[in-house]
């Protein structure tokens, strides 16, 4: 089971903050750092020092860091054009010496759209389709030939279709979502991986599933998806400990417990146990309080060694 730091910079982070904390997780042993796309805070309090872009932040980090992998949880699409987004994710890959995953997602925070002037599209999983299609097919044109794509939204000719990323075929693409029919159709046809983001076991089982119909519709092998989950984290020593860190993210430890990953690192080995039983290889740990890197040294000294 490999374990991921998940950071939501939104809600009160410089690249400082996010650079301690990616570097904390590479010393740590962690798999991979991740940070959502998103411009605006969600929820009350204060909103500063503001936003971090998602692709400046992964470029920094590639250059001050060396193994650790380093991707978005989900780079929303109304945000960039996607030969733009190609270019950006290609350049990014060989800045890190070929360590970037792109998760790629609809967007659907319309209130940060309207904070900063971007336009809301109605058609967003329409425009999705459409990048997905041009990000991959971009990287995926041999060296020398040509690129073109017509569709609704978006119109690519005799595109060089450069630069190429450092891995090849192309860097990971992780879609994730709750979705019945439409977003596992799309994970089959273009995903590497596919990501519950903050759902019991119950409801990652059914998930999972759907996406694994998908897959065999389209006759792809079973066993060439990654499947993981995104939860948040909260873990302590004691009781004392998990309440402390609790009230440090306001939230509540029963409802954590219930909905999250938190309690002793017994209590997350066993819960992160009922995940692995699913088919989940791969855990993004939600961290939200970005200062507290005692947390990161605790889950990786007392629970990631139990996971084998």
């Amino acid at each position: 089971m490999d374990l991921r730091v998940f950071t939501e910079p939104q809600q009160g982070a410089s690249y400082d903050t996010l650079l301690s904390v990616a570097r904390a997780a590479e010393e740590l042993g962690y798999d991979a750092f991740f940070r959502s796309d998103h411009y605006l805070r969600m929820g009350d309090g204060d909103p500063s020092p503001g936003p971090t872009d998602a692709w400046i932040t992964l470029a920094g980090l590639a250059r001050e860091t060396k193994r650790i992998r380093l991707g978005t949880l989900m780079t929303a699409a109304t945000f960039r054009l996607p030969g733009v987004l190609a270019i950006q994710v290609a350049q990014v890959d060989a800045m890190s010496g070929g360590r970037v995953e792109l998760g790629l997602g609809a967007g659907w925070f319309e209130e940060e759209h309207t904070a900063y002037g971007i336009p809301f599209p109605k058609e967003k999983f329409d425009r999705l389709e459409e990048q997905l299609a041009i990000v991959t097919g971009l990287w995926e044109t041999p060296v020398g030939k040509t690129y073109d794509f017509a569709g609704t939204h978006y119109t690519l000719k005799d595109s060089p279709a450069l630069p190429k990323p450092v891995q090849s075929p192309r860097p990971p693409v992780l879609i994730g979502g709750h979705g019945r029919k439409r977003t596992p159709a799309l994970a089959a046809r273009y995903a590497d991986e596919f990501n519950v983001p903050f759902a019991s076991t119950a409801d990652s089982e059914r998930i999972f599933g759907w996406v694994r119909e998908a897959m065999a519709a389209q006759e792809r092998p079973a066993d060439s998806m990654v499947f993981s989950n995104a939860l948040v984290a909260c873990v302590g020593r004691d009781d004392a400990e998990v309440a402390r860190r609790a009230a440090a993210i306001g939230r509540e430890p029963a409802e954590l417990r219930e909905n999250g990953l938190a309690g002793s690192p017994a209590e997350v080995v066993e819960k992160i146990g009922r995940y692995a039983a699913l088919g989940s290889t791969r855990i993004y740990l939600q961290v939200l309080d970005l200062s507290d890197l005692d947390h990161l040294e605790l889950i990786a000294s007392e629970v990631m060694p139990q996971l084998g």
